[in-house]
C-alpha cells in the first residue's frame, strides 16, 4: 500500500499511533522514603503483546503479561506478585508499582518515567576503583565479620555489589558524577542508592543513604585485609553444615499437585542430589534458580537430581500462585516440593547446622550422604566472584558425577 504526503501526515496526528508508542528505554525513579532512586525500564508493544522489563545489570526481569490501551499500562510480574500500572500524559509516565505479600498487598509505591536520553559525558575523568574490595565491621545478624564490595568499570561508567553469605544487593549502576560515583538498583526488588567517594588514604566512603540497611561505610582492599591481619568475608562453603555427616539428608513434602516426594524415593537413589532449601519471595533465589535451571538440563541425564525445597508465606502454602510463576519464569524443570512455611523451616530440616541464608544448598553424593554445603547465591551484579562461585558450584557437581560410589540401602 501506498501512502501519500497527506496519508502521512494523518497517521502522525493519529491518537494511538506514533504519539501513543512507549517502546524503548525509559529512565524511571521510584520513592523509598525521601530518597529518588532512579533506574532504567524497557517496553514493548501495544494491546495485550505489551512486554515490559527490569534491569539487574545486563540480566532482564520481563513481565509475565499486561496491557497497554489508550495510554493506560498494566504490567504483571507474577514471580513476584507484582503490578506496574502506569499512565501516558505529555510525554511521562506516572503510577506507581505494588506487590502483595502475606496475601496483602503493599503499599504502592509512586513510579515517574520519561524516555532515556543519552547523557553527555563527564567532563572529568573518573578514578580506576575496578576489582574486589572488603567492608569490615559490618552488622550482620548472620554472624559475618566482613562483607566484598565488587566494583565494574568502564571508563566513567560503574557496576557495584555487596556480596554477603547469602547473597548480594544486586547490581547497581551508574557513573561518575561531581567527584563521586551514583549508582542504583531496582529490579522489581532491593531498591537503592549509594555514592561512592574515593578517600585520600585509598579507600573508599560508601554512603547507602539513610533508608533500610543504609548509612556509610568504609572500604579497603583485599591486601590491607590480609596485612592487618582483619577479618575476611565469610566463605559460603563452609558457613552450614549438617549435623551427622554419617547420615542422610531426609525430606519428605508434597509437590505442587499434592504428591509426596521423599528423599528415599527409587529415584532419588545412586544419584547426586542437590538439595536448595529456596522461596519465591527472596531476591537472591530468584538470582540463583536459573542458574540450577541450566545445570540441570546439563547434567540430569548423567545422574543428577535437584531437589528445590520452598517455604513460603501462609497464603502462598494454599495456593502457590507466585511459586508456579517463579518456576515458570526460570525455565525450572527440577523437582519443586512445598516445604511449608517460612518459620517452619528450621523446625523439618532437621540435619541443617548453622543454616540461615536463603538460598542455601546441600550437595548429596551418590551413597546418599552430604558432601558439601553452599550458602547464598551472587546474581551477575557480583562480577568475578559470581563467575567464580559459578565455577566452583560446577566443578563440584561434576566431581560427585564422577564417583561411583553404590547407592545407599
Amino acid at each position: 500500500m501506498k501512502i501519500g504526503r497527506f496519508g502521512i501526515v494523518a497517521l502522525l496526528a493519529a491518537p494511538g499511533i506514533w504519539a501513543q508508542s512507549i517502546d524503548g528505554l525509559w529512565d524511571a525513579s521510584l520513592k523509598q522514603g525521601a530518597t529518588e532512586i532512579p533506574f532504567k525500564i524497557g517496553f514493548s508493544g501495544t494491546g495485550s503483546d505489551i512486554q515490559g522489563w527490569f534491569f539487574n545489570g545486563e540480566d532482564k526481569l520481563i513481565s509475565s503479561g499486561g496491557t497497554y490501551e489508550n495510554g493506560s499500562l498494566v504490567l504483571n510480574f507474577d514471580s513476584y506478585l507484582g503490578v506496574l500500572k502506569l499512565t501516558l500524559k505529555d510525554g511521562a509516565l506516572d503510577g506507581d508499582w505494588s506487590t502483595s505479600r502475606g496475601g496483602r498487598s503493599g503499599a504502592a509505591t509512586p513510579v515517574h518515567a520519561v524516555r532515556d536520553v543519552p547523557q553527555p559525558a563527564p567532563k572529568t575523568k573518573a578514578p580506576n576503583v575496578a576489582g574486589v574490595w572488603v567492608i569490615e565491621d559490618v552488622k550482620s545478624s548472620k554472624g559475618e565479620k566482613a562483607w566484598n564490595l565488587v566494583l565494574t568499570q568502564k571508563g566513567n561508567d560503574l557496576t557495584a555489589s555487596i556480596l554477603r553469605v547469602d547473597g548480594d544487593t544486586g547490581a547497581l549502576t551508574g557513573g561518575w558524577q561531581d567527584g563521586k560515583f551514583v549508582v542504583s538498583h531496582f529490579d522489581g526488588s532491593r531498591p537503592a542508592l549509594w555514592a561512592i567517594t574515593p578517600q585520600a588514604d585509598g579507600t573508599l566512603s560508601v554512603d547507602q543513604g539513610s533508608g533500610r540497611g543504609g548509612g556509610t561505610i568504609i572500604a579497603i582492599r583485599p591486601e590491607e585485609v590480609k596485612a592487618k591481619g582483619l577479618a575476611a568475608p565469610t566463605d559460603p562453603n563452609s558457613f552450614t553444615s549438617v549435623k551427622d555427616v554419617t547420615q542422610p539428608f531426609p525430606f519428605s513434602f508434597p509437590d505442587l499437585d499434592g504428591k509426596i516426594v521423599s528423599s528415599t524415593d527409587e529415584r532419588f537413589q545412586g544419584k547426586v542430589v542437590l538439595i536448595n532449601i529456596t522461596g519465591s519471595w527472596c531476591p537472591n533465589c530468584h538470582d540463583e534458580a536459573p542458574f540450577l535451571a541450566e545445570i540441570y538440563n546439563k547434567y540430569h541425564s548423567k545422574g543428577l537430581e535437584i531437589v528445590a525445597l520452598s517455604f513460603e508465606e501462609a497464603d502462598q502454602v494454599a495456593n502457590p500462585t507466585r511459586l508456579r510463576a517463579f518456576i515458570k519464569q526460570n525455565g525450572i524443570k527440577y523437582t519443586v516440593l512445598m516445604g511449608g512455611e517460612t518459620g517452619s523451616a528450621k523446625e523439618k530440616l532437621t540435619q541443617a547446622q548453622n543454616w540461615n541464608a536463603w538460598p542455601t544448598t546441600f550437595f548429596v553424593g551418590r551413597d546418599g550422604l552430604v558432601k558439601g554445603v553452599h550458602a547464598g547465591f551472587p546474581s551477575s551484579g557480583s562480577g568475578i566472584l559470581y563467575e567464580q562461585e559459578k565455577k566452583e558450584f560446577v566443578e563440584r557437581v561434576e566431581s560427585l558425577l564422577a564417583q561411583t560410589t553404590s547407592a545407599r540401602k
